[in-house]
C-alpha cells in the first residue's frame, strides 16, 4: 500500500458510509485488517514473470507435451473487486528448454494476485511462458467460478467461466490442440 494510514482512513469512511460504527468491538481493527488482506491478494502487482521464475528455467532435449493441469488460483475482478477463483490447466512443447514445474503455479499466480479480468489474466499466462522460454506452443485453460455472478447480479452460484489461450502448435495444429484438450477432458473423470 502507497500509505497505509491513508488507505485504513478510506476503510473507515467506506464503514461509516455503509451504516456501520468503525469503533465498534468487532469493527476496531478491520480498516488494517482489510488493508492487510488487499496487500497479500494484490501482491502480483509487485511482481514480474522473472521474479517468479528465477534460475527455475533449464536446458533440455524434450521435445513431448508438458501438461500441469488444476493449479488453483484466486483473483479480484476488477469491476467489483469480488473474488473469483479456480484452475489453471498449462501446457507447452519444449524447444530446448523446460521450466521447473512449480515454476507455472508461480506465473499464474503473479497474473492472479492482482486485480484482474480473466480473459486478460489467460492470455497474460500464456504470453509469459511464450516469453520466457520460447516454446513450440502453449496451452492454457482457465475454468473459474466469479463471486460477482454468484453473490449480486444474476445469483448463479453454479455457473463457471471458460477461456482459453493457444499460442503457436497448439493454435496452429489441430491434433496438438486436440491432444492438450483431451488430456484436460479424460483426467478429470
Amino acid at each position: 500500500m502507497k500509505d497505509q494510514n491513508q488507505a485504513e482512513g478510506l476503510i473507515r469512511e467506506l464503514l461509516l458510509q455503509l451504516g456501520e460504527d468503525p469503533d465498534r468491538e468487532g469493527l476496531v481493527r478491520t480498516p488494517k485488517r482489510v488493508i492487510k488482506a488487499y496487500d497479500e491478494l494484490t501482491s502480483g502487482m509487485n511482481m514480474t514473470v522473472h521474479d517468479a521464475v528465477g534460475s527455475g528455467v533449464f536446458e533440455e532435449e524434450c521435445s513431448e507435451m508438458v501438461l500441469v493441469r488444476d493449479i488453483e488460483f484466486y483473483s479480484l475482478c476488477e469491476h467489483h473487486m469480488l473474488p473469483f477463483y479456480g484452475r489453471v490447466h498449462i501446457g507447452y512443447i519444449p524447444r530446448n528448454k523446460i521450466l521447473g514445474l512449480s515454476k507455472l503455479a508461480r506465473i499464474t499466480d503473479v497474473f492472479a494476485r492482482r486485480l484482474q479480468v480473466q480473459e486478460r489474466m489467460t492470455q497474460e499466462i500464456a504470453n509469459a511462458l511464450q516469453e520466457v522460454i520460447d516454446p513450440l506452443g502453449v496451452g492454457v485453460v482457465v475454468d473459474a467460478a466469479h463471486f460477482c455472478m454468484m453473490m449480486r447480479g444474476v445469483q448463479k452460484q453454479n455457473s463457471s467461466t471458460m477461456t482459453s489461450c493457444l499460442l503457436g502448435c497448439f493454435r496452429s495444429n489441430a491434433s496438438t490442440r486436440g491432444e492438450f484438450l483431451g488430456l484436460i477432458r479424460n483426467l478429470r473423470a
